[in-house]
């Protein structure tokens, strides 16, 4: 049962592959909209990108589930705003789901050792290879503190704004040829 939970996930995210496979430009486009929607989001946040020594942004990370889900997405680490490297994201699930949902994704690498980590990686798995502190806003739409000294701050937004309760482990990002 197991097995074949497994086989449908892998099976999902074959699916969602193709579909999601952008061409460069479009992709890049994309790519500067997410970060003009996440600066309008959150001033905090921007102010924190700008202090960032990369920022891995995924404008459209697709999921869809039932029973067993998958998720995927196109992006690409800027570094001094510039695009240096794309990469996907990719994970699947087991449990209790539903339905389908689009959410963009930013990480910021705060720190130039976890920047060089990731980078350095040849597929980087959130939770075993690295952490992401998920971000938060609190009173005035400020970051939670607790998140801000963090090496790598992760934040989940979809058009109604920052996405809570939500987590990116088991999330596998590599490197992909655009």
């Amino acid at each position: 049962m197991k097995l074949r939970s497994i086989l449908i996930a892998a099976l999902i995210l074959t699916l969602f592959q193709p579909l999601q496979a952008a061409k460069k430009v479009v992709l890049d486009a994309q790519i500067e909209q997410a970060v003009e929607d996440f600066y309008e989001l959150t001033s905090a946040g921007k102010k924190l990108a700008n202090k960032a020594k990369g920022m891995l942004v995924f404008p459209s990370v697709k999921k869809a589930g039932l029973g067993v889900g998958g998720e995927y997405g196109e992006g690409a680490l800027l570094i001094d705003g510039k695009i240096v490297q794309y990469y996907n994201t990719a994970a699947a699930s087991i449990g209790f789901q539903m339905g389908v949902q689009v959410k963009s994704q930013i990480i910021l690498f705060m720190e130039k050792s976890a920047l060089k980590q990731f980078r350095n990686s040849e597929g980087w798995e959130i939770g075993v290879d690295g952490s992401v502190a998920i971000a938060t806003l609190g009173a005035g739409g400020e970051i939670e503190t607790k998140v801000l000294n963090q090496p790598v701050v992760g934040f989940i937004f979809g058009n109604k704004g920052l996405m809570y309760n939500l987590s990116l482990e088991g999330t596998k990002i590599s490197k992909i040829e655009k």
